[in-house]
């Protein structure tokens, strides 16, 4: 049997009951701010907890629970539903009724209940029957009802620092009662380094870890547990990654590859990269994304971009994965390297917004074909030039209408092959002008 198989785990043991022991998040919880001040005040409100699993989101509110007269409820949305909602709210009435005190409902994993079911609190919320606390990992934008959240005030926790790690590790090690203090833990450096650096900045995970390597640690002649690396690596079975395919840390990780590779920066496409295939995503939403960034960064900069970019998508359908993550490496890292250009994307937003706001003018006639009799009575085709007819295969004639004559959508940039476009719209710009000129 563990150590501790028939107690609370040690995170819960070690949970903060107080301010004064609440490490992290100074920001938000630090002297001085709103929210402390609402705490000690006794005088908080409705709100949403916003951040990373093991930040502090449920301590926080088991804090305010602790420290406020409040009535304090926690509930959650992944076990319970609207049925249990209105048996908590009819509760809450009933003893602000009898001896006024005020209910606070804790939902963790707020996020869990559809938006039509978190409309279940609205009405209460709004008339201050219940005081809801809502903790989620989901941005709230997508993941709250918006009537909710309109009042609610929204708090950010951040992901826990090395050195907040350090001291919720250095707590749990001293503390006789709660902690491991009275089992005499000796937790080596290198062992206590990748303990932190595994936790990825959650308490939770760190103090599961330890509490893992500490249960199969042997007492020594002086009942002392020695916890080396071999053990807490041990205790580690797979970190987890911080990635969620379906909301915000998604977009968040494709945001920054694509800003790394049209920053020209292949060390941090690259890390951006396998953050995304380690947590899962679906390497062709990678393939798809590479696609656009080639045109719409790269562009004729470099023609090879596109044809790097499907073909890993090819090497993606054809080898799957994993065995497709270097296919993915080589069009990262060609991207991120290729010289830049957002000549393309310009163009066609250039396009669109001519389309959409100027008159759609018919096709002038000399560029229509005429396969019937009457299209060629009517002008159809009359006075097209055959390019190739004409010296250096180019006629110089107009293929926009009349009214848009001479509009420039794309302008080739400056680097790359898009300096070899630019002298060749030049040189045709010339031969125009002189044709023009001769035939007047």
């Amino acid at each position: 049997m563990g150590l501790f198989s028939k107690a609370q785990p040690l995170a819960d043991r070690m949970r903060p009951q107080t301010l004064a022991e609440f490490v992290g998040q100074e920001d938000l919880v630090g002297e001085g701010t709103l929210i402390r001040r609402a705490i000690e005040d006794d005088a908080v409100g409705s709100m949403i907890l916003w951040g990373p699993p093991g930040s502090g989101k449920t301590t926080l509110a088991k804090v305010i629970a602790n420290t406020t007269n409040h009535h304090f409820v926690s509930f959650s949305a992944v076990l319970q539903g609207v049925k249990d909602v209105r048996e908590l709210v009819a509760k809450a009435k009933e003893r602000m009724l009898l001896s006024g005190i005020k209910t606070i409902l804790f939902v963790d994993e707020i996020h869990r209940f559809n938006k039509s079911q978190q409309d279940a609190f609205l009405p209460h919320v709004e008339s201050g029957e219940i005081i809801l606390i809502g903790a989620t990992t989901e941005n709230p934008s997508f993941s709250i009802n918006n009537a909710l959240l309109s009042r609610c005030r929204t708090y950010t926790l951040k992901a826990l620092s090395d050195e907040d790690i350090a001291k919720i590790v250095a707590a749990a090690l001293k503390d006789d009662i709660r902690g491991l203090g009275k089992y005499g833990v000796s937790l080596a450096d290198d062992a206590r380094r990748i303990l932190i650096n595994f936790a990825n900045g959650d308490a939770r995970a760190a103090l599961g870890a330890l509490e893992l390597a500490v249960n199969g640690a042997e007492e020594d002649d002086e009942g002392v547990r020695s916890v080396t690396s071999s053990m807490i690596k041990e205790a580690i079975a797979s970190r987890t990654i911080a990635y969620d395919k379906s909301a915000e840390e998604h977009y968040n990780l494709i945001s920054a590859l694509h800003k790394s590779i049209r920053g020209s920066d292949p060390q941090a496409a690259v890390y951006w990269l396998c953050r995304m295939l380690q947590g899962g995503a679906d390497p062709l939403y990678i393939c798809r994304r590479l696609v656009r960034i080639a045109s719409e960064d790269v562009g004729l900069a470099d023609p090879q971009a596109l044809i790097q970019a499907v073909a890993a998508k090819d090497a993606v359908h054809f080898l799957g994965m994993p065995e497709a993550d270097t296919a993915l490496t080589q069009a990262v890292v060609y991207l991120a390297t290729a010289p830049k250009s957002n000549s393309l994307e310009l163009a066609i937003m250039a396009a669109k917004d001519l389309v959409k706001n100027s008159r759609n003018e018919p096709v002038p006639l000399h560029i229509r074909n005429a396969p019937t009799k009457l299209m060629a009575e009517l002008g159809y085709h009359k006075g097209y030039q055959y390019d190739h007819d004409c010296p250096d295969a180019f006629s110089g004639q107009e293929y926009l209408p009349d009214d848009l004559a001479g509009t420039e959508l794309y302008t080739p940039g400056n680097f790359g092959f898009e300096r070899e476009i630019r002298k060749r719209l030049e040189y045709w710009h010339r031969l125009k002008l002189e044709r023009n000129k001769s035939d007047s």
